[in-house]
């Protein structure tokens, strides 16, 4: 059986003093663990229907292409200002450690689409809660926000209570 959280490691003091930063690379250079990962993460959607998967970058591009393709939905990339070449929406959001901004494709979720919004970790719940403003302003249904890892003591979750929000390992 694999412990995933055996291919975790904390980074101190990154990005920046003070904040533990989960290093998720580990677990991507092994396969069986990479494989046992997308396995609990498909797990959690169960047996929904899902139209499209929005991954935030960057992690959440590794699982939620794969998950998206599992899935037999589309793919959504969530980018950070100016990576997307067409015309995009945009959302600023709070970290736990400053602010940023991201842009979605408009014609990326389509009226009634199913969502899976998917990223590795859930800390305050800034950039959840700025995707799940995207997806909902293109008319997108939340089914569910999916993560590899919460942070619980930072009460991320909160900020997104109205959607299903599931996460394969808690800190």
């Amino acid at each position: 059986m694999i412990h995933l959280e055996d291919y975790i490691r904390d980074i101190k003091d990154f990005p920046k003093k003070g904040i533990v930063f989960k290093d998720i690379t580990p677990l991507l250079s092994s396969p069986k663990a990479s494989k046992a990962c997308l396995d609990g993460l498909l797990k959690l959607v169960g047996t929904q229907k899902i139209d499209k998967v929005v991954g935030i970058e960057a992690r959440g591009f590794f699982f939620g292409n794969t998950l998206a393709q599992s899935l037999n939905a589309g793919f959504v990339p969530v980018r950070k200002p100016g990576k997307l070449p067409s015309h995009t929406i945009s959302q600023t959001y709070d970290l736990e450690y400053g602010s940023d901004t991201l842009e979605m494709h408009k014609d990326a979720i389509l009226k009634g689409d199913r969502v899976l919004i998917h990223d590795d970790v859930l800390a305050t719940g800034g950039t959840a809660r700025a995707v799940c403003n995207l997806v909902e302003d293109l008319g997108g249904v939340i089914v569910q926000c999916n993560f590899l890892m919460e942070l619980d003591f930072l009460e991320g979750a909160n900020r997104i209570k109205e959607y299903p929000v599931t996460s394969l390992l808690h800190y």
